[in-house]
């Protein structure tokens, strides 16, 4: 049986590229080979970024209004093939069905929002101290917008990044990820379908050296887009920053979840649980930092470790959580697990594989509770990116922003209370880009800014009406009109 192969998408057709090289994706729930990737070259995403280079004047000349037409076509192609967009998803990285439909929801309803800002992509009007001076600020593209998305929510990411950048007038080099590349590969012939004009939308896949790193050192492209970790994030801003590309950083996170001694304990177990372990706890929004009152930290562990424990394993509809996405994934988990460990860390629930045949040779971790770290221990205060949460007593809203703000991340947060007061005086005080109260440590909207303080962005917002900072250029143009003129 030949094993399917995943090409470039490069000025409107699928390439094999220069590399002889190919990637393995491998099934995460049973380990079997699914496909071979293009191992891009630096000369293959050099293609690509001609491409778009070629096609950036005659789409940017179209008028926004014009260009939200299109991308509005992509949507309805997007409704018509949700079920096969859901498909791969949940093949490619192990999420239960309803998960995968969900994500290709969400990712719809974040291309709707962006088409629709065609007939926007709102400027503003500017008073002037000179007598007959109008002045105004208009939107413009910048040029090539590298995109770099990660695997966690593949469809999500690529709506998130692509959309903004389509409807400013930008051209899209796509850097698939490694383990979700027939997503993109979808998703490109899907923009095709619709009548995206060639070289707007191209795809590369491969490592990230040679070609992620093409993409972030080319001159020709202008916007870097990134999400995934903060070591990443780091090299990119020093490396893009040198030739002053627009960079946007969305990083990792590690997001307290504070439960007051008022708080409904349904809720907030509900909530953590949630927060902690779906999917498979691959969010940079994951609550993995449970801060708990001391007068109930007894009753919501116990409360939160049950929870867990009942949690189903699988990729069939009715699972709570699939497996990690890859065995590298799985296996770095497992190992921060061991070194919880030997800090002194109590294994309440999890901490391993699960012992069922029908998952041993997926890449799955069991929801995991772990008690007794530090606040300063290594699992305490570095993103995972897996179903493990740690649980820490705190004895004051002080004591609970105080934990909660020492780290380097600053991403999301949730406090939950009954108390309005303390609600508000948290959510104003905690280095995080999004806080919420009585909700998880996720759930951001189209319309709603994400980003992160600290080391968890360098401060643009993605997705919402800011994400056109992003991929726009703003200028001010000015009239004087002279009386003797009229």
């Amino acid at each position: 049986m030949t094993t399917l192969r995943i090409l470039n998408w490069i000025n409107g057709q699928a390439s094999h590229g220069s590399s002889e090289g190919w990637l393995e994706k491998f099934n995460p729930h049973n380990g079997e080979l699914l496909y071979h990737v293009a191992d891009s070259s630096q000369g293959d995403v050099e293609q690509a970024i001609t491409a778009a280079r070629s096609a950036f004047p005659a789409w940017a000349e179209l008028t926004p209004v014009k260009r939200g037409q299109i991308l509005m076509d992509i949507v309805a192609l997007m409704k018509r093939r949700s079920d096969e967009l859901a498909e791969c998803i949940a093949l490619e990285t192990g999420k239960p069905p309803q998960d995968a439909k969900g994500e290709t929801g969400g990712a719809i309803m974040q291309a709707e929002y962006f088409a629709g800002e065609g007939m926007r992509l709102y400027a503003r009007s500017l008073t002037s101290g000179t007598p007959g001076k109008y002045s105004h600020t208009v939107r413009q593209p910048r040029g090539v917008a590298g995109l770099i998305v990660p695997a966690n929510t593949p469809i999500a990411n690529i709506a998130w990044k692509t959309f903004p950048a389509l409807i400013c007038g930008n051209t899209v080099v796509l850097k698939a990820a490694e383990d979700s590349p027939r997503i993109a590969q979808l998703f490109a012939e899907l923009t095709k379908e619709a009548g995206l004009p060639d070289g707007v939308f191209n795809v590369v896949h491969g490592r990230g050296e040679p070609a992620g790193s093409t993409l972030v050192t080319d001159e020709r492209v202008d916007i870097i887009s990134f999400t995934g970790s903060t070591g990443v994030g780091r090299r990119i801003a020093e490396v893009a920053g040198k030739r002053l590309a627009r960079i946007s950083l969305e990083l990792g996170g590690k997001n307290p979840f504070v439960v007051c001694d008022d708080a409904d304990l349904d809720q907030a177990v509900h909530w953590a649980a949630l927060s902690a372990f779906s999917n498979a706890g691959q969010r940079c929004a994951a609550g993995s930092r449970m801060l708990v009152f001391k007068s109930v930290y007894e009753e919501f562990r116990n409360r939160l470790t049950a929870k867990a424990r009942s949690l189903k394993l699988g990729v069939a509809a009715g699972c709570d959580l699939g497996p990690l996405v890859s065995l590298r994934q799985q296996q770095s988990v497992l190992s921060a697990i061991e070194r919880a460990k030997e800090q002194g860390g109590q294994v309440l629930c999890g901490g391993r594989t699960p012992d069922a045949p029908e998952l041993a040779e997926g890449y799955y971790v069991e929801p995991t509770v772990i008690d007794g770290l530090a606040t300063t221990s290594d699992l305490s205060c570095k993103e995972v990116f897996g179903p493990v949460t740690t649980l820490h007593p705190v004895g004051s809203m002080t004591e609970a922003l105080d934990v909660a703000n020492a780290t380097e991340y600053g991403l999301t947060a949730a406090v939950h209370t009954r108390n309005v007061d303390r609600a508000i005086w948290f959510a104003q005080r905690v280095k995080a880009g999004v806080a919420n109260v009585n909700m998880g440590t996720y759930g951001s909207e189209p319309h709603m800014p994400f980003g992160g303080f600290g080391s968890s962005g360098n401060g643009t917002r993605e997705p919402g009406v800011e994400a056109l900072d992003v991929y726009s250029e703003l200028k001010n143009i000015s009239f004087l009109v002279r009386p003797g003129m009229l």
